[in-house]
């Protein structure tokens, strides 16, 4: 028997090595882009106080909520502040009559009495303070999401915020279609808090300052903020107008991190937002929502009603799904996920956050207290390099003074712009086409076009050095638009663009006009064309791109600078989510995210590189591809922004 059972052993003991082994060698080697970062991030050129720091305030907290929670004691047996239960039901339901009544027996309650809950971090004095609501996103219902919030909660309540993480775990697990319920309840919650700031009694009373609120959500949760948002200023539910809303309240921010985009569409669209500060973030290593779907929300939010609005997105290379929330980890679909996703090349969870701590607390401070100094980060997150972890950050920023010039929206004719007075021209160039900007995600789009240009300055021909015209894309502005948007000396050149590793082949050479074609000898004329070898695969370029921006007035004078100066011209970044080796390649179309850098040079930095330059009498801007022989960009959202003095009080050009 003892042989038997030593046999045995030895047998499972081979068996777990050989699936070992064979697991192993499925595994792909650890494959990160090169780390610019030391170089990116090497100077601090914003003279204010580090936003992670903790503030002077003490911090004290407390639960609200209905008091007879079933499953969660904080909510049962600790809340101070008594709400009442809600009817969500118009908006929220079960899937099927059996997982309402697993949901029901769990929970105690149905989506007709769902609970309004909260944590709270506050500062220990007498306010008022603005008002923050941080929600979650969708995890097992069961684990519980909403404690993940308080390294946010406690550092923003010693800065003078009061934070409350809303519990909405009842809305998770196996739903779907409820983001219009996540949005809906974050607004319930404010109104509750208003009860919270007018009642005596309430050890919140006249501490909540209701005229700035800010939202703020994960996941999930990051659209709901945008739900929420736009339910805030509709007197109906679009889906069902015998729900009346009247709400209204003064919300100033919006922030949404690594968010889900189009899981609830109001009467079948788009969700629009308008007038609000939008901060926007997510992660290249995203194993759940490995496509920065926020993009599209970003591009839909729009500055309408003449007040100083401005929106930021960043894209943190090596930061993942779960790691924004301290109960979620580093596993993005559980504990199941472990010997799938590759979490070898994650930021520490310490780093993650701490990104997440100095941007939001920022965003807060300038958009909620007024804190301009901490405006042009938002620009460009190299001014404050000394603060960030050492990673790669690509970002996009648009503020309510910036006038569109050409979005590639309004129609399919490639010379016209986006308004009257703007015309759009080509030299020499490989590639001109304008299409939708693709997601990594399979037949995935971020629903808004961009113009792709490509170009190679090489001859071909024998002598492969020889060079021709600098090929280029360019934009002339009539006299009469330039005048009503009142550009000049304080105005800048916004856009965003991105190289991509696509190289066209070298350009045809000129043909030489003065020869006849019945000049070629008969030998010639016969001798048969050289078999073409059989293509090969072609390497991505891995050649850094750069360009110059070249700007004329009407007197004919022109001036140019390196775009390189403005920004990192960095391509895509790869980001493999999976440890099977192939499995990224299998699952997306791309191996990397589009993101588009946005780039904005104040038009006197071209008066001071060519003296004598007039910005008040820009006639042109050329993107001329000088700098590097052959590549492609795609360019969108150009335009000229008169932006607020604080964004411009660190000049961009300066971080170079």
């Amino acid at each position: 028997m003892r042989r038997w059972k030593s046999e045995r052993v030895r047998v499972l003991l081979l068996s777990t090595l050989a699936t070992t082994l064979v697991a192993g060698a499925c595994v792909a080697p650890l494959k990160l882009a090169r780390d610019d970062s030391d170089v990116v991030l090497s100077r601090q050129l914003l003279a204010a106080p580090n936003p992670s720091q903790k503030g002077s305030f003490a911090v004290k907290s407390l639960y609200y909520g209905s008091g007879t929670d079933k499953q969660r004691a904080v909510y049962r047996d600790s809340v101070t502040l008594k709400t009442a239960v809600v009817n969500g039901a118009k908006f929220a339901s079960a899937p099927d009559p059996k997982q309402a009544q697993i949901r029901k027996k769990y929970w105690g309650f149905d989506f007709t009495k769902l609970p309004v809950n909260g944590r709270v971090w506050y500062p220990d004095a007498p306010g008022p303070f603005p008002l923050v609501l941080v929600v979650h996103g969708n995890h097992d219902m069961k684990q519980f999401s909403d404690p993940g919030y308080q390294y946010l909660g406690e550092l923003l309540a010693s800065r003078g915020y009061i934070v409350a993480s809303v519990d909405e775990n009842f809305l998770n697990g196996n739903i779907r279609g409820e983001n219009d319920a996540r949005g809906w309840m974050l607004l319930k919650h404010l109104q509750s808090w208003k009860r919270f700031n007018d009642s005596t009694g309430s050890p919140l009373q006249g501490k909540v300052d209701m005229h700035n609120i800010a939202l703020m959500g994960h996941s999930r949760g990051g659209e709901a903020v945008t739900v929420a948002g736009a339910f805030n200023r509709l007197a109906y539910y679009p889906d069902d107008a015998t729900v009346k809303f009247d709400f209204n309240f003064d919300i100033k921010s919006l922030v949404a991190i690594a968010p889900v985009d189009g899981q609830y569409r109001p009467a079948d669209k788009p969700t629009p937002v308008a007038n609000y500060n939008y901060l926007l973030m997510h992660g290249s290593h995203d194993g759940d929502v490995s496509t920065f779907n926020g993009l599209a929300q970003y591009e839909r939010i729009r500055f309408t009603d003449g007040k100083p609005w401005f929106k930021s997105a960043v894209f943190v290379y090596r930061a993942n799904h779960g790691q924004w929330n301290t109960t979620w980890g580093s596993l993005d679909g559980g504990p199941r996920s472990a010997r799938s996703l590759d979490t070898r090349g994650f930021l520490s969870q310490a780093d993650q956050r701490k990104f997440a701590e100095v941007y939001i607390a920022a965003f807060l401070d300038a958009t909620l207290r007024g804190k301009s100094e901490y405006l042009p980060m938002f620009r460009d997150h190299r001014v404050v390099g000394q603060w960030l972890p050492k990673t790669m950050y690509t970002t996009r920023f648009q503020e309510s003074g910036f006038r569109t010039a050409a979005d590639f929206e309004e129609d399919v004719d490639v010379t016209s712009g986006s308004v009257r007075g703007i015309a759009l021209s080509s030299d020499s160039v490989a590639v001109w086409k304008e299409s939708p900007v693709p997601f990594r995600a399979r037949g995935s789009t971020q629903a808004h076009n961009a113009v792709t240009i490509g170009w190679n300055n090489r001859i071909a021909g024998d002598d492969t050095t020889k060079l021709g015209k600098p090929a280029s894309f360019a934009m002339q502005v009539s006299d009469s638009l330039r005048t009503s948007w009142n550009v000049g000396a304080s105005s800048s050149l916004v856009f965003s663009l991105t190289p991509t590793d696509a190289k066209p082949g070298p350009r045809a050479a000129a043909r030489d006009t003065t020869k006849k074609a019945d000049s070629l000898s008969k030998s010639a004329a016969k001798k048969p064309a050289p078999k073409k070898p059989a293509p090969k695969d072609v390497k991505p370029d891995t050649v850094a791109v750069d360009l110059s921006i070249e700007v004329t007035d009407a007197a004919g004078r022109s001036a140019s600078l390196p775009l390189s100066a403005y920004g990192v011209v960095r391509r895509p970044l790869e980001s493999y989510v999976y440890r099977r080796a192939g499995r990224d390649k299998q699952r997306f179309a791309n191996v990397y995210e589009i993101v588009l850098q946005t780039y904005a040079i104040p038009l006197a930095d071209f008066t001071r590189a060519t003296p004598g330059f007039d910005p008040a009498r820009i006639t042109h801007v050329r993107w001329r591809f000088d700098r590097s022989v052959a590549g492609t960009i795609i360019l969108d959202n150009i335009g000229f922004s008169n932006m607020r003095p604080e964004f411009t009080a660190q000049t961009i050009g300066a971080a170079r």
